[in-house]
């Protein structure tokens, strides 16, 4: 430099004090820079579920040396929540915690251990309320609230859809099922945790550095919980160690940094401990379910009642859509002619839940594939034909008006049973080993967005010059599934060029077109189709420039390795660059966008904004398991799992999904579970989280791992981009129904919960050798105020997508209105 100015990290001059550098809380670089040191934030969380604030002291920690900050609920006085219904939550909670780990102030200090230190001065003053411990209790208990809105008492969301006469379905059925269900809460455990780095650049701008999978609703939402224009705020999602839908949401910690970093002018970063992402949680919903099917003497369903029961924990947040998740998929696998689905969502005082993997879908996956064997077992039909006798047909409408494309579900299930030489071993093995069949489908992207608007849902720029250099701009998220290599891919796809080529630019609402985010398994379906216009728009500047150059027509220009050629006479070609030349000599600057929006929905009701995709994935999976009859441990020793991806852009890397969603789904049903207790009375009787740490909390290991079989079935979908289909999240639904259905053929004995561990196995074998019912699972439902149901007429019973009533509300307890 040859002005030997003193500036801050974003370059302004720093004000100078009696002509010298103010040198307070600054690093001394060479050339005799300064540069603001990096400040470090902790929470105080609280140590009760459900108290109210009565006072709170934070003197002794402002004067503890190196605290610059003390924040408390005061300073923020905008609550957040990822969607427009559920903005229930503070950054700091202001006069009220809600669960084991509500933050309540936050200590910003010269490094982190004097921020714990911090912590230890902070004085709070609480008054206990009674504690919800699970949707049981929620129901029974109206008062006191969790929160003030819901539809009454503790429950938060109350619905009930119904796509043709159930009953009557069910009545000319000549089998009804009835079965109930409870798949326990787990959470994300990504290998990294939550950090975030907030600083406030020359500008006066704010930038935060978050791990997270959706910067544009953190920026969004930022901008609001703080008060401040969105031009003057940029999100940059940092390449993230893992999400698995723990990083969809905003979180009180990037809020707190943000604020915290303007008032300082300095930049400030908080990384949460491993048992803070515990206490955050936003996992898996526990859920209580109960299905009615009703089937013919061939197998083939007349019609299917679903219920759930949902424990949401603290605050909404994605609530209302997980509610919704629970059964608006179930019609997209198999034909059900008539379907009804009632769910209801509690506050409990936990951590909220939140989206995992598969969001909402795997619960009542669960239920429906182990029912499915039950059924096949009473007509005595093999699972595997009993699924293919059923599988939904292409290009079809379902009850509840999802638009179905391609579907490959059938042959993923030839795959798996000709793979696994299933025809030979189901029911044929030995004693303590069986073989299970599952099946699953998923979204390639949601319909809407979180936020209502006509507006794409992703973006891309590219840019390109003399040099060759294709830079392709998109505020996608790269969070390990590889949107990145495949936005290269596409882009090259279309240039003719090596994807090597190509540099992406992501995850950047300062520099990038708007996407979404990377959840619902959206990104290579709606990023891809955007990328491709981009593209092709590119392509076309191109073709035209080179086309007069060879004395031929822009249309009769080919692209290919690298090349731009005649496609008449291949002979006469250029290097991609030069033809870039003769396009930057004929049109300027070469740019172009392109940016997607999914087709409309045909569903007309309130509430088909949720279910609807461009696309769905399939996915069928066969578990070999061998069960030891005296400890009831569970061994897999293999997987067969066929995944209809429609067409794979880089197979490696999909199969390495479908693996990942393999371990990630065993973990799920032998182990993986989020589980609170509660603390003897003398000690507060509070309701606190078991296992917060991962020498308690049980995942696989890699010793664990099965042998695991997988075959990319392609069928491409005219909808998504060369075909591609998603495979981030549907190869995990069918696994843990697979592992279930497995242990049945095993040993004879049904757990209908996750997870099956060894003591729920040991007891179903107890119960058969007393001559009981050898079952493990809930026993009964409660009695939930489900509302009257809106009614749909399905396609094919002369309805067009709405409703044909207007549905009265189930009636307000008075004690919810005290």
């Amino acid at each position: 430099m040859t002005a030997r100015k003193r500036f801050d990290v974003i370059g302004k001059p720093r004000r100078r004090v009696d002509g010298r550098a103010k040198v307070t809380g600054l690093t001394r670089f060479a050339d005799d820079i300064m540069l603001p040191r990096m400040l470090y934030c902790k929470l105080l969380r609280s140590p009760v579920p459900h108290a109210i604030i009565e006072a709170i002291d934070v003197s002794r920690a402002q004067a503890h040396p190196g605290v610059h900050l003390v924040l408390t609920g005061k300073d923020f006085p905008v609550t957040f929540g990822i969607l427009p219904v559920t903005q229930d939550e503070y950054p700091l909670a202001p006069e009220r915690v809600r669960y084991v780990g509500d933050p309540v102030a936050a200590v910003v200090a010269r490094d982190e251990q004097t921020a714990f230190e911090a912590l230890d001065l902070i004085d709070v003053q609480y008054r206990p309320l009674k504690t919800i411990s699970d949707p049981k209790e929620a129901l029974a208990t109206p008062e006191p609230r969790i929160h003030s809105y819901g539809e009454q008492g503790n429950i938060h969301r109350l619905q009930a859809l119904e796509f043709g006469d159930v009953n009557e379905a069910l009545a000319r059925a000549d089998h009804v099922f009835e079965d109930l269900f409870f798949y326990e809460g787990n959470t994300h455990l990504p290998i990294e945790q939550h950090a975030s780095v907030a600083a406030v650049d020359g500008e006066g701008k704010l930038t935060l550095w978050s791990s997270t999978q959706v910067p544009h609703y953190i920026h969004r939402a930022l901008a609001n919980a703080l008060q401040i224009p969105p031009a003057h705020v940029r999100v940059i999602a940092c390449p993230n160690g893992g999400g698995f839908g723990g990083k969809c949401d905003l979180h009180n910690h990037e809020i707190v940094v943000s604020k915290a970093a303007i008032l300082l002018d300095r930049p400030v970063k908080i990384c949460l401990t491993r048992e803070e992402v515990f206490y955050m949680h936003r996992g898996r919903h526990p859920v209580l379910m109960k299905m009615r099917t009703g089937v013919t003497k061939d197998g083939k369903i007349t019609g299917m009642h679903t219920q759930t029961l949902l424990d949401g924990g603290a605050y909404g947040g994605y609530g209302a859509a997980s509610t919704f998740y629970t059964g608006v998929l179930q019609t997209v696998t198999y034909e059900i002619p008539r379907y009804k689905f009632d769910a209801c969502r509690t506050f409990t005082n936990k951590p909220p839940c939140g989206p995992k993997r598969g969001h909402g879908t795997p619960q009542p996956r669960f239920g429906q594939e182990v029912q499915l064997d039950r059924i096949a077992e009473k007509l005595e039909i093999d699972p595997a034909e009993l699924r293919l006798s059923i599988v939904a047909k292409p290009n079809t409408l379902t009850a509840n008006w999802l638009k179905i494309g391609t579907i490959g579900l059938a042959e993923c299930i030839r795959k798996v049973v000709a793979s696994s030489d299933w025809k030979n071993k189901f029911r044929k093995l030995p004693e303590g080993r069986g073989v299970g069949l599952a099946c699953g489908a998923y979204l390639c992207g949601a319909g809407l967005p979180i936020y209502w608007n006509r507006m794409p849902q992703s973006g891309v720029q590219l840019l390109i010059d003399r040099s060759g250099q294709v830079t392709v701009f998109c505020g996608a998220t790269e969070i390990g599934q590889g949107s990145d290599d495949v936005l290269a891919a596409i882009v090259a796809e279309v240039l003719g060029i090596d994807a090597y080529d190509v540099r992406c630019v992501t995850g950047d609402t300062g520099l990038t077109p708007v996407d979404l985010g990377s959840y619902s398994s959206r990104v290579t379906v709606m990023m891809g189709n955007a990328a491709i216009q981009a593209a092709e728009r590119l392509r076309d500047l191109i073709a035209r420039a080179a086309a007069e150059h060879m004395e031929t027509l822009p249309e009769n220009v080919g692209f290919a390795r690298g090349r731009v050629f005649r496609a008449d006479d291949p002979g006469k070609l250029m290097s991609f660059r030069e033809a870039i030349v003769l396009a930057e000599e004929k049109f300027g600057t070469l740019g172009s966008v392109g940016s997607y929006s999914p087709p409309r929905s045909p569903g007309r009701y309130k509430g088909a904004g949720v279910g609807p995709s461009p696309a769905y994935s399939y996915t069928a999976c066969v578990v070999e398991a061998e069960v030891d009859r005296n400890t009831g441990w569970i061994t897999v020793p293999k997987v067969w799992i066929a995944h209809d991806i429609g067409r794979a852009i880089n197979p490696v890397s999909a199969r390495g999904q479908v693996e990942g969603s393999v371990y990630m789904g065993l973990g799920e049903a032998l182990m993986e579970e989020q589980v609170f207790r509660r603390l003897p009375p003398k000690l507060s009787n509070a309701l606190v989280h078991k296992i917060p740490s991962l020498l308690e909390y049980k995942s696989l290991t890699s010793l664990d791992m099965p042998e695991v079989f997988t075959e990319l079935v392609e069928d491409p979908d005219p909808n998504c981009p060369f075909g591609a289909k998603e495979v981030g999240q549907g190869p995990l639904l069918p696994v843990m129904p697979a592992v279930a259905n497995a242990v049945y053929d095993a040993i004879g004995v049904r757990i209908d919960e996750l997870p099956i561990t060894p003591d729920k196995v040991l007891a179903a074998l107890e119960k058969e050798a007393k001559g009981e019912t050898p079952r493990i699972g809930p026993e009964s439902f409660p009695d939930v105020p489900y509302p009257e149901p809106m009614l749909v007429p399905p396609p094919w019973e002369g309805g067009d997508g709405n409703s044909i009533n207007t549905p009265r509300r189930s009636p307000v307890k008075k004690e919810a209105l005290a």
